[in-house]
């Protein structure tokens, strides 16, 4: 793709990086056939390709408008385009760029910035965010409904489970939400690898990885997480700690994403940089741990021997680790079902089902007719937020895939 990038962006850093990914694509459009956005709303300009271009006319000097910030902000940053793009582009980078670009000259509207902030000063801090769900469980017999199925249906703090002892060990990241909306997930971590002879160990002060203030363009505040991130969980390694473990794929690809987002933030020369690439070479999603260890002392609970599985956008296409979760599965007695378009995201995208419940919500619709077609005992999954936004209309249980293991 051809680029005429105005002076300013031509000689700056993120316009040289803008501007290496913008060449590399040939504007094929293989991205728009996997693209969720596009397959529902069929407009060129909320598919990767159709993005890409109003992204370039920000850089070449055109002033994006409400409708420009609009199709950006309707992409779920589901990585299926990258998945599929036989050129390589670097999709979610650019988008990256463009949004960060787009913020500071389209405001969001009023509702919508109020919403931002709640969650920039929420959702990232667990002791916070665990008081305000204890408010709204408190108050759910006067909420709307449309509240109340937002709230989890297990709103108990950490249960911190009680391992043996081991001389192996790991350290479980326990991310801003989990402990509050499904902690029994943890617990059931904890369970599994003490009986394959691992100690799992809780963080002393447990924090958002950045995912959320990431994807909202709040640069300041995810760096000073990561920071604090990295200053603690990089001590945990100089005290022999194994690997890094997440059972929320989303946080997992954040944290594999450390190395990139502190070299662009703070530079190569940071200590920092030197231990976000130790973090994150020993970070694994849980199916990368169980998939390298002897599993049969576990098995599936026979009351869940038919699965319907929803592989996360942020493990098939963000971690590239597809099959992994269903091959465990299968190979632990599991019976999956045939799932229809199993490669696109369910709509839940971090905090994109509040901001685009509409989308948000056609997507999980759909997702749902598909998993729940072929009479699964439970529908499984990978991932906190997947988890929680298909279990607000599923009429079967949904459930990380964990707990269907004993």
């Amino acid at each position: 793709m051809q680029t005429k990038l105005t002076e300013s962006y031509k000689h700056s850093q993120i316009g040289q990086l803008a501007n290496d990914i913008l060449r590399s694509c040939v504007h094929c459009g293989f991205c728009n056939a996997t693209c969720p956005t596009y397959q529902l709303l069929g407009n060129e300009l909320d598919g990767p390709r159709g993005r890409i271009y109003l992204i370039k006319q920000i850089l070449e000097g055109e002033q994006p408008s409400q409708k420009t910030k609009q199709h950006l902000d309707n992409c779920l940053n589901c990585l299926n385009c990258e998945t599929t793009c036989p050129s390589g582009v670097q999709y979610h980078h650019l988008l990256e760029i463009g949004q960060s670009l787009i913020i500071k000259e389209v405001k969001l509207p009023w509702q919508k910035r109020i919403l931002r902030q709640l969650i920039l000063n929420i959702m990232p801090y667990p002791k916070r965010f665990n008081f305000f769900v204890k408010l709204g469980v408190s108050m759910s017999p006067v909420l709307p409904e449309t509240l109340t199925k937002l709230l989890p249906e297990d709103h108990r703090q950490s249960l911190f489970f009680k391992p043996g002892k081991h001389s192996r060990k790991m350290l479980l990241l326990q991310g801003c939400v989990h402990n509050t909306i499904s902690p029994d997930i943890h617990q059931k971590t904890g369970q599994l690898l003490d009986k394959l002879g691992i100690e799992l160990i809780n963080e002393k002060s447990p924090s958002c990885c950045g995912a959320l203030t990431h994807h909202l363009q709040a640069g300041t505040q995810t760096i000073k997480l990561i920071k604090n991130n990295l200053d603690s969980w990089s001590d945990s390694i100089d005290q022999g700690i194994e690997v890094i473990i997440s059972n929320a794929s989303g946080c997992g690809v954040m944290v594999k994403d450390y190395p990139r987002l502190v070299k662009q933030s703070l530079g190569k020369q940071s200590d920092y940089y030197e231990k976000a690439l130790k973090v994150a070479s020993v970070t694994q999603d849980i199916s990368q741990v169980l998939r390298n260890e002897d599993l049969s002392s576990l098995a599936i609970d026979s009351e869940y021997k038919k699965i319907a599985y929803h592989p996360p956008c942020s493990l098939q296409h963000g971690q590239h680790l597809p099959e992994i979760v269903e091959q465990i599965l299968v190979s632990l007695g599991a019976t999956l079902t045939h799932i229809k378009d199993k490669h696109l995201c369910c709509g839940s995208a971090g905090s994109y089902s509040l901001f685009n419940p509409v989308i948000s919500s056609q997507l999980r619709d759909n997702k749902l007719e598909n998993l729940q077609k072929n009479d699964a005992d439970v529908i499984a999954t990978a991932n906190i937020g997947c988890l929680h936004h298909l279990q607000t209309e599923s009429i079967i249980p949904v459930k990380h895939w964990l707990q269907l293991i004993s």
